[in-house]
């Protein structure tokens, strides 16, 4: 799945822009970016969200090929878990399903560590259930509200639907560091429900394939990527009537589960040729992984502005605003 797709011609589109990092002096040749060519060495240490794993892993694995002297490791400890190794100094490039919370970036600044933002894909949240649930094709929020939320703690198909079969349900859902729970919790529940705690969890995603495949009545959600991955192994809803599909996250037609990826990477650590090299990479490399990985890429306006961002080093985020989320689409947050 993870082969090597390279873009002839691409790279001189998107060489280095100037006022960040260290130019090494290098040529490049043939379609690898600039920044990329030459003996590099040292570690670039990554962790945080599970829906971004693919794509890191993916833009990782190609990197390798071209500095295999570089030591690339990536994580899965969450977003939630990502931010607080990255805030603790740990971390170069933290990959996160969501924005960066308030007190994630507070936690941050009290560290001393700033970081750039960038935008990397859509997702789109999938909700999946055992391929022999042959009753249930469609789902509306009203509905996920009645399996998920504690208040209700519906056990049971019957009880979610009229005409739906006497079948326990079984809930996988991610595990509460996780930005892909954050943000169906921010869907489903709101700023004042909870979601309930007897479910199974996970952070790794194939966890919960493998657990929703192996329960007639289980149901559960994760990103898209591991939804197309495993369509032989689970199914998907349609929510609210509308299938999840890269042209349907794209256009944000499935609402309100389609929802932009990001990679934070660390102002200090880009000083470091290996860091810099790789984030020129992942801008080259990276639209293209993420498709083939699954998920959707983003409009080239918002790349440009991720690269313009980091060429200027600007760092924080654009999701907050004096301290409040600052909601809407990313390709108008990042006009």
């Amino acid at each position: 799945m993870l082969r090597a797709i390279m873009w002839m011609g691409l790279a001189v589109a998107l060489t280095i822009l100037p006022g960040c990092g260290k130019d090494d002096g290098s040529e490049t040749t043939g379609s690898e970016p600039k920044g990329t060519v030459g003996n590099l060495t040292g570690s670039i240490a990554i962790d945080g969200s599970s829906t971004v794993y693919p794509i890191t892993e993916a833009v990782a694995e190609e990197f390798r090929k071209v500095q295999p002297d570089v030591r690339v490791t990536v994580g899965i400890s969450g977003t939630g878990g990502g931010f607080k190794r990255f805030a603790a100094d740990e971390t170069d490039i933290s990959d996160a399903s969501r924005p960066i919370k308030a007190k994630e970036a507070k936690a941050c600044e009290a560290a001393g560590v700033e970081f750039i933002e960038i935008p990397v894909a859509y997702d789109g949240l999938t909700i999946v259930v055992n391929p022999s649930n042959d009753w249930c094709t469609d789902i509306t929020v009203d509905e996920l509200k009645k399996i998920f939320l504690d208040d209700q703690k519906v056990s049971n198909w019957k009880d979610v639907r009229a005409g739906f079969p006497d079948i326990p349900i079984q809930i996988y859902s991610p595990g509460t560091d996780s930005g892909t729970f954050d943000y169906f919790k921010e869907v489903v529940a709101g700023k004042k429900g909870q979601i309930r705690g007897d479910m199974s969890v996970s952070e790794d995603d194939n966890v919960l394939v493998r657990g929703v495949a192996g329960e007639k009545g289980a149901i559960g959600f994760f990103g898209c990527a591991y939804y197309f991955e495993n369509q032989d192994k689970v199914r998907s809803l349609k929510v609210n009537g509308v299938k999840p599909t890269p042209e349907t996250i794209e256009s944000g037609e499935y609402s309100p589960f389609s929802r932009p990826l990001f990679i934070y990477v660390k102002k200090s650590s880009l000083a470091k040729a290996e860091v810099k090299a790789f984030v020129d990479f992942y801008f080259a490399k990276g639209p293209a992984l993420a498709e083939e990985v699954g998920y959707v890429k983003l409009p080239e306006l918002v790349y440009a502005r991720g690269k313009a961002n980091v060429a200027a080093m600007k760092t924080g985020t654009q999701f907050l605003k004096d301290g409040e989320k600052v909601k809407g689409p990313v390709t108008e947050i990042y006009r």
